[in-house]
């Protein structure tokens, strides 16, 4: 049998032409809603919606490796060559064949392709972004470096989500791919919170309070990565026990090994039982630091919200609190249901849902030097 080649160039020019047509749609949009603004309300309004796109792309990311999507197409960037699974049908088909609930479906063709369209669709948005940046920089609130550097990041991006299909889903690479859209994310609210006049004005203790639980959030999400690429959700059964044991054995050296291959152990050798427990019960167990440190701060804004008048800062309170709840919530799910899809999906997109909020609030509450010469445009709250 011929040997897929994994990485195939043939389609690329035809995959981004293809990408430009499906950025247009969203474009057009935007432009139509915005016709007779400035630039810079129209760039405004591009990087919202860019913002809720991402936040779509890694959602589905997500999707594509909950259902095992994440080789539905062996090579990259097509599909068996082919812009289109429609393309590659035959060679799917004989796939599927042979390995019928296989990592090679017609299905699981289709959704990573889908998330690879969207992926491509998101970076044409961007470019487009950093374009109208550099053309309108006089009047920005933000250097022009913030969208270009944003820029840059989609393209390492992109070369994580190569790696991911060459390297047959590399633990490493696949939690920095997850990582680095959750950086992605963050990038874009930050540029998303620069076109506001008002800021956010936080006490410096609770600022303080704000940056420690978003590095907390950052580790444990992580965490969980490491816990979902290594398929180690079902390590433990039962809450708040594991496996009937308050403290089972664990291999933690075995567990984080970061260079190996998904499902073997430093050695070679398959990944032991305890290594999958060692890495599932450090992410239960951190879980308690992020949950004190959320929900501290989400109570600490609805408070401070409240006393001050400030309802901006309530809602921030609110939906810290609301978000970190339904995270308890999926995250026990997983454990006690057997890892359902939903929950599993659920517990991918409170995690980005979480991320998004604590970069708005940290990007609103920065302190900001006064600009004369610049007219910054402001966005509804």
């Amino acid at each position: 049998m011929e040997t897929q080649a994994l990485v195939d160039m043939a389609p690329a020019l035809r995959l981004g032409l293809l990408a430009i047509v499906i950025a247009l749609l969203p474009l057009s949009w935007v432009w139509l809603q915005q016709r007779g603004a400035s630039a810079q309300r129209r760039l405004a309004a591009l990087t919202a919606l860019t913002l809720f796109l991402t936040f779509d792309l890694i959602v589905f990311g997500s999707f594509t490796r909950l259902s095992d999507s994440g080789l539905g197409c062996p090579d990259w960037p097509g599909c068996y060559g082919e812009v289109t699974p429609f393309g590659a049908r035959e060679d799917i088909s004989a796939a599927q064949i042979v390995l019928p609930s296989g990592p090679v479906t017609w299905g699981k063709a289709w959704i990573e392709m889908i998330h690879r369209y969207l992926a491509m669709t998101v970076g044409v948005l961007i470019l487009v972004m950093a374009a109208t940046a550099w053309r309108g920089r006089r009047q920005l609130p933000f250097s022009p470096w913030l969208p270009t550097f944003t820029l840059v990041w989609v393209v390492v991006q992109g070369l994580f989500g190569k790696y991911t299909v060459t390297l047959k889903l590399y633990p490493a690479v696949v939690t920095l791919h997850l990582l680095g859209g959750l950086a992605l994310l963050a990038l874009l609210a930050v540029q998303h919170e620069a076109f506001r006049r008002r800021p956010l004005v936080l006490t410096a203790g609770l600022r303080t309070l704000t940056v420690a639980a978003a590095l907390a959030l950052g580790v444990q999400i992580a965490l969980g990565g490491w816990v979902s690429t290594n398929y180690a959700v079902l390590a433990c059964t039962g809450f708040p026990q594991c496996n009937g044991e308050w403290w089972p054995a664990m291999d933690v050296a075995q567990g984080f090994t970061l260079l190996r291959e998904l499902g073997h152990g430093r050695d070679g050798g398959a990944l032991p039982v305890e290594a999958m427990v060692a890495i599932h019960m450090a992410h239960r167990l951190f879980a308690v630091v992020v949950t004190l440190l959320l929900g501290g701060l989400a109570w600490r804004l609805w408070q401070g919200g409240r006393h001050a008048g400030d309802a901006v800062q309530q809602r921030f309170g609110l939906a810290l609190g609301a978000l970190l709840l339904a995270q308890l919530i999926s995250g026990l799910s997983n454990v006690v249901l057997g890892w359902p899809l939903v929950a599993a999906l659920g517990h991918s997109a409170g995690a980005a849902g979480l991320v998004l909020v604590l970069a708005l609030l940290l990007a609103r509450s920065a302190p900001r030097k006064p600009a004369a010469a610049r007219h910054p445009v402001a966005v509804a709250t």
